[in-house]
């Protein structure tokens, strides 16, 4: 990998984003909209809200980052220009990196701005620091961003892309332990529960929410979702291809 080399396919990148406003609103506000509708379904129990709002704070972003990465990295693939940029002395791996470092910048300013709404304008209650609570929204955001290229590389459409939500998003979601603690599933279902890293996203939300210090949990919880990033991220740049048959 080079550093110039990455660093210019990330300014690329961002430029691309800035002539597309539809994208950078599903990334930036839509996360923020889900928590101010969730906050006023639940405006009769601020209890509820305080007990997934968190959980919600770290899900909402990394399935908005899954859905546009993955369709914008398909797009550069589509339209030739992927083939372009691996034709010139580009390595896979900086292209990647480029990527994760454009979207990462997109995925702090989501979560500034989701976990600020969150705290001081619906009034979530956290126990602990809300500077971990934005570390584990970033986490989460990019690890949505190292999933969506990753599944970027098996798609041949846009819609093919989307159905992609399903196979790897929706299983997370039901086994995170947002609907039921993960210690009162099917044994099975707890096991697969246990290396999704959605489940660890949660848990550390929850690890914040709960208790004033960091937690030996927490830190687990932050490394193993950040180790899922990274990992994915390295699938990504070794299953990319140049262009969709």
């Amino acid at each position: 990998m080079n550093l110039a080399r990455t660093t210019a396919t990330a300014a690329r990148v961002l430029r691309q984003l800035r002539h597309d406003p539809r994208s950078i609103a599903l990334m930036l506000l839509v996360p923020v909209l889900m928590l101010v509708l969730l906050r006023y379904v639940f405006d009769g129990n601020t209890g509820t809200f305080n007990g997934i709002g968190a959980s919600l704070l770290g899900i909402f972003p990394l399935i908005t980052m899954f859905l546009v990465t993955s369709i914008a990295t398909l797009r550069e693939r589509t339209s030739g220009t992927l083939e372009r940029l691996l034709a010139m002395p580009l390595a896979k791996g900086d292209l990647i990196a480029g990527y994760a470092l454009a979207f990462g910048a997109v995925a702090i300013a989501q979560s500034l701005l989701a976990t600020g709404t969150a705290l001081w304008a619906l009034g979530l209650d956290v126990v602990g620091s809300p500077w971990l609570l934005l570390l584990v929204a970033l986490l989460d955001a990019l690890l949505g961003t190292a999933l969506g290229l990753f599944v970027s590389a098996f798609a041949s459409s846009e819609f093919q892309a989307v159905q992609f939500m399903p196979a790897v998003i929706f299983p997370q979601l039901l086994l995170c332990g947002l609907f039921a603690a993960r210690d009162t599933m099917h044994p099975v279902l707890e096991a697969i529960s246990d290396v999704l890293p959605m489940s660890y996203a949660v848990d550390g939300m929850n690890q914040v929410l709960h208790h004033t210090d960091v937690t030996t949990d927490f830190v687990r919880d932050a490394l193993v979702v950040a180790g899922c990033a990274l990992l994915v991220l390295a699938l990504g740049a070794a299953t990319l291809r140049r262009r969709t048959p």
